[in-house]
């Protein structure tokens, strides 16, 4: 079991270092937008409070809950748990299952963190951040991370998927949440086809948008078509990407790319109206609605 969560660890660390690199050697010789909060003594700023979240969720994790969502399936499979090894599914198609519904579990976690005030308090600190690159990916409260990994740990355990599968998911929710959070400009017909399996950068921007309404759509990290399925999809921002505010418009401005404000954060009251109040601010917007792509 220590040779295993050393060669987790290895895995997962490997594939973090290798993604993060790309996509920041990426984003750096092919930027999507160019704005102040993503150059210079401000981006200095905001990667030092993002990449210091990973370190401190990741003492946090090991601390407070070493096996996670890995360690949950290793204890599922040794108790015979779980509702895929109930029915004997062949491990390759329970693998294959247990991905696409771990998946729809965050997808669900995430429409929950959004609609739910005291998650949201939480989550966020996420939305806060001013810009939208790499490490935006990585910005999320230690709090967020443990009570994601109790809830993985929860779906593992009740569905009983092959213990190489659920890692396979963890690397590849990492290094997904990477990309499409990265300024990594992207061909337009690539983007218009990679998004119909896959969430794509320009996809997932929108949800990081200050208005409501849209903040409240793409709420997915791997596949696309749960807000396809359940109408929470939106092509494009509409200010288009160039135009469009990223961020909460009540957190302007150096705080947000604080350490220690985004720390605090969660523990500051909600405001009765704008854009940290679930529900506030709510706009129909049509699918697809404004400027096509900018």
């Amino acid at each position: 079991m220590q040779g295993f969560e050393i060669s987790e660890a290895a895995a997962r660390l490997t594939a973090f270092l290798v993604i993060f690199g790309a996509m920041a050697a990426f984003e750096l010789w092919s930027p999507r937008l160019e704005r102040a909060e993503m150059a210079g003594t401000l981006k200095a700023r905001r990667w030092f409070t993002n990449l210091s979240m990973v370190l401190i969720s990741s003492i946090l994790l090991r601390l407070i809950f070493p096996a996670a969502a890995v360690g949950a399936a290793v204890w599922a499979e040794s108790r015979g748990w779980g509702i895929l090894r109930w029915f004997e599914v062949d491990p390759r198609l329970a693998g294959l299952i247990g991905f696409v519904l771990l998946d729809f579990a965050v997808w669900l976690e995430h429409v929950a963190s959004h609609k739910i005030p005291l998650l949201w308090r939480i989550h966020r600190m996420h939305h806060a951040d001013t810009g939208f690159d790499v490490t935006t990916g990585l910005r999320f409260h230690p709090l967020e991370i443990l009570l994601s990994m109790v809830w993985k740990a929860a779906v593992v355990v009740a569905l009983g998927p092959p213990v190489l599968a659920v890692l396979v998911f963890e690397i590849v929710l990492n290094g997904t949440s990477m990309f499409n959070h990265s300024n990594a400009k992207l061909p337009l017909g690539f983007d218009r086809l990679l998004r119909r399996v896959l969430v794509t950068p320009d996809m997932h921007r929108v949800h990081h948008s200050s208005i409501r309404a849209e903040t409240d759509s793409n709420y997915g990290f791997n596949f696309p078509f749960w807000d396809r399925l359940f109408r929470t999809y939106r092509a494009q921002p509409r200010l288009g990407h160039d135009g469009m505010e990223i961020g909460l418009s009540d957190y302007r401005g150096e705080a947000p790319s604080g350490l220690a404000w985004a720390l605090l954060l969660p523990f500051r009251a909600l405001r009765a109206a704008g854009s940290n109040a679930p529900g506030a601010g709510k706009e129909e917007l049509a699918d697809g609605a404004g400027p096509k792509r900018s």
